[in-house]
């Protein structure tokens, strides 16, 4: 929930987080939910009977249908995590966690989004290491990322320290919410904020934030916006201090995931197949798991939608390795090495991770998709943590 907070900055310019339960606005969620939607689908039924009433569209209005549903997608997805975070049926373990490795790894991930997008990242990361739930400290800072890159107009100021008293790590985000070319704008015009700054993808990344126990202070001032976000459980480089005892289970180097309802939600996979009912089979397979979803018939399809954002993982059948996989396996390794390939098969075969193959692909027989499916995904894609 946002409220003032005047010691810090003026009372307009801040936004933190109220971390009682009873603070948390879902009415207001919900209400802003409905608007997010709406607004999209009803510009979107525009197009559609204007398309009906003349059987034609010209490409400026396609584009415009495309985007609105988009819009409406988009927000959907959102809300069903925040719907996970309201559920009550999270159940948080505590990992060493190396933030800065984190950190690196989702702008590798985000990098060919943001050169598509003409945005420039500068980053300072001091490495520090973390204890916190490792799949949902990943749902944070990508929430953030999507937030910020929606709302900026040039880069992303990007900053990870320490300070002492109290022992806390901080990351910063800061950009530009206005363009800085205003010229002769009127001072009211320039002090007033977009909506998009509270749209309901900040409303993710407060609602995380509170689950994680993580403090975030957002200050809005002369078109900037700085994000804070206020880890206080450090892991002590100082052998004299005493860190916070991690279970052998819970070893940063131990794969196994932590134990949260629907712990991947939010995270991107990419089916490529051609043939329909193969798809649908995949989807029944981890509908339960809160992924966002695309799927593609070919690998040049898969090329293409990859040229501007990387997917989480990709699940593709084995008759689709050819040149352009080849391609794209090369392209995407070199950028994030620990990517998520899954390989399904049409001949029975035991399930493999990709710890156990040469190629560090994971491999699944398609009989197996229903019992098996799940378990491999939450595997692959929770091992880049």
């Amino acid at each position: 929930m946002s409220r003032s907070i005047p010691s810090l900055v003026p009372p307009a310019a801040a936004h933190g987080l109220g971390s009682r339960a009873g603070e948390t606005p879902w009415g207001d969620i919900v209400q802003q939910l409905g608007a997010e939607i709406a607004g999209p689908l009803s510009h979107a039924l525009e197009r559609i009977q204007q398309l009906i009433s003349t059987g034609q569209i010209d490409r400026q209005g396609l584009r415009a249908l495309r985007e609105s549903v988009a819009q409406a997608r988009e927000a959907g997805m959102v809300t069903q995590q925040l719907a996970r975070l309201a559920s009550g049926r999270l159940r948080l373990s505590r990992e060493r966690v190396h933030l800065t490795q984190v950190l690196r790894g989702l702008l590798a991930q985000r990098s060919r989004e943001t050169q598509a997008r003409g945005i420039q990242i500068r980053q300072l990361l001091q490495p520090i290491e973390v204890m916190s739930d490792a799949p949902l400290l990943f749902s944070l800072l990508n929430a953030v990322m999507d937030w910020a890159l929606i709302n900026t107009h040039s880069s992303l100021e990007m900053r990870l320290d320490t300070q002492t008293r109290p022992s806390q790590a901080r990351w910063v985000c800061r950009f530009a919410h206005r363009s800085l070319d205003l010229g002769s704008a009127p001072a009211a015009a320039i002090a007033e904020l977009p909506e998009s700054l509270t749209s309901l993808k900040w409303r993710l990344i407060e609602q995380t934030a509170a689950a994680l126990g993580v403090q975030p202070l957002r200050e809005d001032e002369a078109g900037i916006t700085r994000l804070t976000l206020t880890f206080s459980d450090l892991v002590s480089e100082d052998p004299h201090l005493v860190a916070p005892a991690v279970p052998a289970h819970l070893d940063r180097d131990d794969p196994l995931p932590s134990h949260n309802s629907k712990p991947l939600a939010g995270c991107h996979l990419l089916i490529v197949s051609p043939r329909r009912e193969l798809r649908q089979q995949i989807l029944a397979s981890i509908r339960h798991m809160g992924l966002i979803v695309d799927a593609v018939p070919s690998m040049h399809d898969a090329l293409r939608f990859c040229e501007e954002g990387l997917p989480h993982g990709i699940t593709f059948e084995q008759s689709l390795r050819d040149a352009d996989f080849d391609r794209l396996h090369a392209e995407i390794t070199a950028e994030v090495p620990h990517f998520a390939f899954i390989e399904v098969r049409e001949a029975v075969q035991q399930t493999q991770l990709s710890t156990a193959t040469d190629d560090r692909m994971a491999r699944i027989s398609r009989a197996n998709l229903t019992d098996a499916l799940s378990s491999v995904l939450l595997f692959e894609l929770s091992k880049a943590l």
